[in-house]
């Protein structure tokens, strides 16, 4: 896997900036959310489905991303391959799934200084089959850094999944009651086999409308555990 960093383009403000790594397919454009202070460590924040208008700004993205900025985290959202400025072509979370293998060894080239702080790892429908492919990746591959927090919302990593994926026991799964897109049965079955709990929000659809405070508070209390 080749470390090497590419900046494409860079944008600064007064709390995020525009970066871009390289993946297989080319540039993958990043939003990068910097906390107040100093930062104690990072996360990698994955969107839904590239062919369906997911992209880094879903709310359910902003929202963890946000909640992890919170606890001193840098917050970096990437838009996948086909997405935005983001090179390439949707592949099914194969191709997205190396792209974030190659971001992770950028970002700690880039920061040296995150290479062994703590980390979190966390995705929204089609951006968990990705983030649990990426943890799997990274754990067959002997990381010794893996992620202090692995968080799947509206997990669709069954519909992607590739090869068998192993989680770690302590995965924060958070799925809607009433989810239209990912039914719950799905996830539970996916679930299940690896012993996983799923902390289920009633009334909840797949994008967690009018229920993105009590989303946030999920990731605040998995976090709180994490880093605390």
């Amino acid at each position: 896997m080749q470390a090497a960093f590419l900046i494409c383009a860079q944008v600064m403000s007064a709390r995020t900036e525009i970066q871009a790594f390289t993946g297989e397919a080319g540039c993958i454009d990043c939003a990068i959310d910097w906390p107040a202070g100093t930062p104690r460590g990072w996360a990698l924040v994955l969107h839904p489905h590239s062919l369906q208008g997911g992209a880094r700004d879903n709310k359910v993205v902003t929202t963890i991303s946000r909640a992890c900025v919170q606890h001193g985290l840098v917050a970096v959202r990437p838009d996948f391959r086909g997405v935005g400025q983001s090179e390439g072509q949707f592949d099914k979370a194969r191709g997205e799934t190396q792209d974030m293998l190659a971001l992770v060894a950028q970002v700690r080239e880039r920061y040296p200084e995150w290479a062994l702080a703590p980390w979190v790892l966390a995705g929204f429908s089609f951006g968990t089959a990705v983030a649990a492919q990426t943890y799997a990746g990274l754990a067959d591959a002997g990381d010794t850094a893996l992620p202090v927090a692995l968080m799947l919302m509206g997990a669709a990593v069954q519909r992607f999944q590739e090869t068998e994926v192993t989680v770690p026991a302590d995965t924060l799964m958070v799925h809607g009651e009433q989810d239209d897109v990912v039914p719950l049965s799905e996830t539970l079955n996916w679930a299940r086999p690896r012993d996983v709990p799923i902390v289920v929000v009633p009334g909840a659809s797949h994008f967690f409308h009018g229920k993105l405070l009590v989303l946030r508070a999920l990731v605040q209390a998995r976090l709180k555990v994490a880093l605390d």
